[in-house]
Order: C-alpha cells, then structure tokens, then sequence
C-alpha cells in the first residue's frame, strides 16, 4: 500500500500552548476496512520509522502474523515532526512559507497522539481493536489509551515506559549535543543512540576484532549505522522528536503515573526485553503492576531493545495468543 496524505487543515492547540497550522499526517492502511465490521488495527511508530509498517516491523506483517491485513484494518501514521510526511521541520510553515526548520515548536507525546486521533476521526474509525507500539511508539499508545479508554479494545505496550526516565534524557540530550556542534552532528547522535539500543553482549558477539591496532569493526559498525541515518533522516526532525520522547509523563497534569495507568481500561500485554539497557525490564513490570487487566511477557533477546523489532517470531506467538485470549 502506497502512502496517504490527509491534508486536515486544521490547527493543534499543542501542549504548550502554541499553534500548529494546517497539520498534515501522512499515513499507510492496509486491508479493507468496512466500519463495525473489521477490526483495525493501530500501530503507533518509533523515533525514526516510518508510516510503512509492513516495510520496518515485516517480521510481524502478513497473513497468520500479528499484523495480518486479510483478517484487519491496520492503521500506521507517520509522527508529525517527522521527516516521512507528516508536519515537520522540513514542512512550509504557512506563516511565512518558509521551512520551519529549526523554528518549529516544541511538541510532547501528548501532541503526537492528538494528530492520531484526528486521522482517526478522519478514518471514520469509532473503535481501534488492538493499539500497539514500541519504545517511543508504546509511549503513544499508553497516553492514547489514557485520553481515550473507552475506544481500545486492547492494548500492545513494547519495550517501553510510563515516563521517559533520567538515563533516556541524558542519551537524549547527548544526541543533541552532537546535533548542535557538529555538521556531521546526525550521524554522531545515531552513534550513541546505538550504544542504547545495543548492549555489550551484541557488540562483543557481532563485532569481534582481530589483532589489529586500528580499523575496528566496532568503530566501522558505529560510523555505517551513523551514515546510513543521515541519509534518510532529517537532523532538525531528530532533534524535536527527541525532546518529545523526554516530554513523556503520563503523570503529568493528572494527579499521579498510578493513577493515569490505572484509567487504562484496555485489555493490557507488556512486553519487555531482558538485555535493554534503555528501557529497563524495571520499567515494564511497573507498567504491569500499576495498569488493571494486564499481562506481562519477557523475552531474551541479545539485540537489547532493538530486541523488540528483531524478535519477530517470539513477539509473534505472544501477541497473536492475547489477541485470542
């Protein structure tokens, strides 16, 4: 399925009070979607994917898998603030027709899912059977299943937390310290950013070194996945979409994290991955501990929290058996 364009021209009253002109949200289906009949399906993305989910998350897509579009209606929108189409810092800011560059506001979690749920009305979608995300992804979904309880069936949360801890902050805020110093500053925050998705164990399995004193393939690894970002990804987009990443705190303006989670009424599976260094397995048993009807599930896995898009074949089995359930 080829990209969509929903051209909402409509404004966000965005978290902090700002204004976002004439939001655009590009996004992909898949399947057929007859209302009150098949079930949707909703995917919310990570930092730097796209609205393709068949194409970044293809381990799970197809017939008899998680994402299976002869069987559901599944929905991926593209984040605004990101470089895949939807409102961005590569966008023309109405006001002056110019880019918005490094001029476009600061948005939270909050606002991603706010331009969710505008498709969603768009889409003429009243219920989302299964909302599923990881990582920042998973972010979206649990504050979508916080604002709007009573339209998700069930709930899919990967590799993710309640609030964006100290430790992902500072990786984060080292990011943009590497975007504002240095030309190259794209590549050199994927580079750390790797060192969070990874671990230890992956490097020294993956990257074994010969008795060299130069030329390591651990260093190559670090400058390829640097590389290969900037080719695809805009610095200005990584740069607002990790502060929104920081932003997240279902708590905030609600009294308390327990007392957000516990107005989840979806049917809950947290998943967490042993070895992830970024989002702790500490971080997912809260999840399951403070939101009501929910399970948990752990997987070992030695990609750490990249774990939780190469683990197809595990990641399927538990979510097609809690679908069912």
């Amino acid at each position: 399925m080829s990209i969509q364009k929903f051209e909402s021209n409509k404004t966000i009253t965005l978290e902090t009070g700002k204004k976002l002109k004439n939001v655009s949200i590009a996004y992909h289906t898949y399947g057929n979607y007859k209302k009150n009949i098949t079930p949707v399906i909703w995917v919310c993305h990570a930092l730097t994917a796209s609205s393709d989910v068949a194409d970044w998350w293809a381990n799970i897509f197809g017939q008899n898998k998680t994402l299976d579009p002869t069987k559901y209606f599944i929905v991926c929108a593209n984040i605004i603030g990101s470089s895949y189409g939807s409102t961005s810092p590569i966008s023309i800011n109405p006001s002056n027709n110019k880019k918005y560059s490094k001029k476009f506001p600061l948005i939270t979690i909050r606002d991603l899912v706010a331009a969710n749920i505008m498709l969603k009305t768009h889409l003429d979608i009243d219920e989302i059977f299964l909302l599923i995300g990881g990582s920042m992804g998973g972010q979206q979904a649990m504050e979508w299943a916080i604002q709007q309880p009573l339209s998700i069936k069930k709930l899919v949360l990967l590799a993710t937390n309640a609030k964006h801890s100290a430790w992902g902050i500072a990786f984060n805020e080292a990011q943009r310290m590497a975007l504002e110093t240095s030309k190259k500053g794209l590549q050199v925050a994927r580079a750390i950013a790797m060192l969070s998705y990874r671990n230890y164990e992956m490097y020294e399995r993956t990257a074994k070194e010969n008795d060299t004193i130069d030329n390591y393939g651990a260093a190559s690894y670090q400058r390829y996945q640097g590389q290969k970002l900037a080719k695809r990804f805009d610095a200005d987009c990584y740069y607002i979409l990790s502060k929104a990443m920081d932003s997240h705190d279902v708590g905030r303006g609600r009294q308390s994290i327990t007392t957000a989670l516990a107005t989840i009424a979806a049917s809950t599976l947290v998943i967490g991955i042993a070895t992830d260094i970024l989002f702790p397995i500490k971080e997912q048993i809260f999840l399951y501990d403070n939101i009501k009807n929910s399970k948990l599930e752990l997987i070992n896995s030695p990609y750490g929290h990249d774990g939780f898009l190469t683990e197809g074949e595990k990641i399927n089995k538990i979510i097609i058996n809690f679908m069912n359930a």
